[in-house]
């Protein structure tokens, strides 16, 4: 599993699409794709910075905020003060602590964060073990792929598929069965990219409650047939893009 077999495994799914003349999702077995809206990520910084990201971002209905042991709710403040009407989800990227995320959680909950990412590091999630959470919580680097998914039940109450972490679009469909057995939630995530980063996690996005496909948005150039953004829907790829 891997960027590279993601690279090999998608461009498989899009050279069938073409010589069979089908659209990616037919081939997958999916129904038709609709837009999706994704997160729009703000980086870690200070208090001035983050709160003019936001105000920046105020055409974005779903932010992710980016968060560390230091700085965090005081960050989800300033968010929420310039933008009081956004979806909010935070990705601590296994920055905290028990203690500190159980700190943290209620005022979190008071704030409307309506989701917090990967709080403590990776093959240290059986920390997790007993909590009640007020929000749900999404591993992240603790989900790589299928076979990680049965160390997460219990612990998260949902898994952040990347391809380039599992390794492609086959297995990532594969994942959102073996979550759903498992009564895991679903978001699909990025690691940046272009829109044919994108393309084949638009397809996962259908299955997810949570999409955070904003790659393209983060970067001054894309490539020809870009997927198109409006105000954080996402549409579907062009199929000269992909699939």
């Amino acid at each position: 599993a891997g960027g590279a077999r993601n690279d090999v495994d998608c461009a498989l799914w899009d050279l069938r699409a073409k010589e069979a003349g089908r659209p990616a999702w037919q081939l997958a077995g999916l129904p038709a794709p609709h837009p999706v809206t994704t997160a729009f990520t703000i980086g870690l910084g200070d208090e001035p910075e983050v709160r003019r990201k936001a105000r920046e971002a105020r055409d974005y209905p779903l932010l992710k905020l980016k968060v560390d042991a230091e700085r965090h709710v005081d960050l989800v403040r300033c968010v929420r003060e310039v933008h009081p009407a956004a979806r909010i989800i935070v990705d601590a990227n296994q920055g905290w602590t028990r203690a500190l995320l159980e700190r943290l959680l209620p005022e979190l909950h008071r704030l409307g964060v309506e989701m917090v990412e990967q709080p403590v590091r990776r093959g240290e999630d059986a920390m997790l073990d007993g909590l009640r959470s007020p929000i749900p919580i999404a591993a992240d680097e603790s989900c790589t792929d299928r076979h990680s998914l049965a160390g997460l039940a219990g612990r998260y109450q949902s898994i952040n598929i990347k391809l380039d972490k599992c390794g492609g679009l086959t297995e990532a469909l594969l994942m959102c069965a073996e979550a759903r057995r498992l009564g895991l939630g679903l978001m699909v995530g990025n690691m940046c990219g272009t829109s044919l980063a994108m393309a084949p996690a638009f397809l996962v996005a259908q299955a997810c409650a949570v999409t955070d496909l904003d790659g393209p948005l983060l970067q001054r150039l894309d490539r020809p047939h870009a997927i198109r953004f409006e105000r954080g829907v996402m549409h579907a790829p062009d199929p000269a893009l992909w699939g």
